[in-house]
């Protein structure tokens, strides 16, 4: 034992029990969390005789994922949940690998491409709207119909169409692999390996060949075809290491397209539906959000000049991505000790960011169940801290898509919410139910009812 260990202050470990936590981990992670993260600003826990960080105050959650991000990587936990369907893309890949990936695809995010792109996904919510036309008065499954929105704009503006890629099936394997997440989690948690068995894993393993198989597919027929594409596929089948200079294979471009396509598309459909829920239920943020388009838009059709005008569209899927992360932890794994506060944080630490807990925490967001657009008004978002709020992670990590998450959302809602008044159906709110992202249980039932254009 070094001066520095002897030194350091002892971790006031909080109890809780390994048993009760792998039960609920099994049906909803979220439930595992110690409830003390929901009060505390940091929580320790041992497991395994591992320490167990828990991180919900900004200032120590910048310090850990920002200022000592170099000596974290993403860990266990995202190797066995993700490991399988994204290979070493850019969500689970550390270090160099991780380095060049990201520049490879960074161009495909700058905003001048972002802009062009919108004319697409405008299209996408047209076809929803017209799909919703036929079905008018009929029970809809807004979380699967948001589902097929985001898929199809990611498929054209990320892919070029895709070539025929099987859509509906695709969706159904996501959620095939991710159903039994719950298992993946316990297992990690109690150090099980991998191999064993679990409800739903043949399914998810059949699940992750499909979709992989699916972009083999799409790769070989670009690779076959003369035409230039300015689309992701394009860029990683062009990109090369800047350091050595070397090629990505066939497999880490389908590890990649796989991390878009799932993370991409499955995480905005969410804040998507979710905030189609609370417009229901809020119906005076649903007027104004209504009135704002018309205002923009003149009366007439959603076109792309519209999308960044619509401010307060904008604050009300913010404040659905706070009552709602779409990725409600994030996880890392300390590669070598650090020093955090006044504590020496021992390598193999796992950290955990609660971004749930966070965006629920009252000493941040006063009456933090109550939603409230107007926390993301201009002067109240420079007034916060800018780790009170993650719904695309943060540090060097933070998700390389949240503009185009963003913009793609507002042209959706404005769309939509400009044709459609949508009523929920549920009994009762849906529970928050953590599948790796934040699925509502049971789905979204909702119906929706065409808006009058004097409205």
């Amino acid at each position: 034992m070094d001066a520095r260990t002897q030194q350091a202050p002892a971790f006031p470990l909080t109890r809780h029990s390994t048993t009760k936590a792998l039960r609920a981990m099994i049906s909803n992670p979220l439930d595992a969390l110690p409830p003390e993260v929901f009060s505390q600003p940091i929580v320790f826990t041992k497991q395994r005789g591992l320490l167990n960080v828990y991180l919900t105050d900004p200032v120590l959650i910048h310090e850990t994922l920002v200022k000592n991000a170099e000596h974290l990587c993403k860990g266990d936990q995202v190797r066995r949940m993700l490991g399988p369907a994204l290979g070493q893309g850019l969500l689970t890949a550390d270090g160099a690998h991780w380095k060049w990936q990201r520049q490879s695809v960074a161009a495909a995010f700058r905003h001048d491409k972002l802009l062009d792109l919108q004319p697409a996904m405008i299209a996408a919510a047209e076809e929803t709207k017209a799909r919703w036309l036929r079905q008018e008065g009929r029970p809809l499954d807004v979380g699967h119909d948001m589902m097929r929105t985001t898929f199809d704009i990611i498929v054209e503006t990320m892919m070029s169409g895709g070539h025929g890629i099987d859509v509906a099936r695709v969706e159904r394997s996501i959620s095939d692999y991710l159903d039994p997440s719950g298992w993946t989690f316990a297992f990690g948690m109690v150090g099980a390996p991998d191999w064993m068995p679990f409800p739903g894993r043949s399914k998810a393993r059949a699940a992750v060949t499909f979709l992989r198989a699916s972009l083999a597919d799409v790769i070989a027929q670009r690779r076959r075809d003369e035409v230039e594409r300015n689309d992701l596929v394009s860029m990683l089948l062009n990109a090369s290491d800047p350091e050595g200079g070397r090629r990505m294979t066939d497999e880490e471009i389908i590890d990649n397209l796989m991390t878009f396509i799932t993370a991409g598309h499955e995480t905005t459909a969410l804040g998507l539906a979710w905030t189609l829920h609370l417009l229901a239920s809020h119906p005076e943020a649903e007027d104004r959000v209504v009135q704002e388009i018309a205002t923009v838009t003149g009366g007439g059709p959603v076109l792309s000049e519209h999308v960044s005008q619509l401010t307060y569209t904008r604050q009300v899927f913010s404040e659905s991505m706070r009552l709602f992360p779409p990725a409600p932890i994030i996880t890392r794994t300390a590669e070598r000790e650090f020093t955090l506060g006044e504590r020496l944080i021992p390598a193999g630490t796992v950290f955990f960011v609660p971004i749930y807990a966070v965006h629920h925490m009252a000493e941040l967001w006063p009456d933090p169940e109550r939603f409230d657009p107007e926390r993301f008004s201009p002067e109240n978002v420079r007034a916060r801290h800018r780790y009170a709020y993650m719904p695309f992670g943060a540090g060097p990590r933070v998700c390389i898509g949240n503009a185009f998450a963003l913009m793609e959302a507002v042209a959706v809602l404005a769309v939509l919410l400009q044709s459609f008044k949508l009523s929920n159906r549920n009994a009762k709110p849906p529970k928050p139910v953590m599948k790796v992202t934040l699925r509502p249980r049971p789905n979204l039932a909702m119906v929706g009812k065409r808006r009058l254009q004097s409205a």
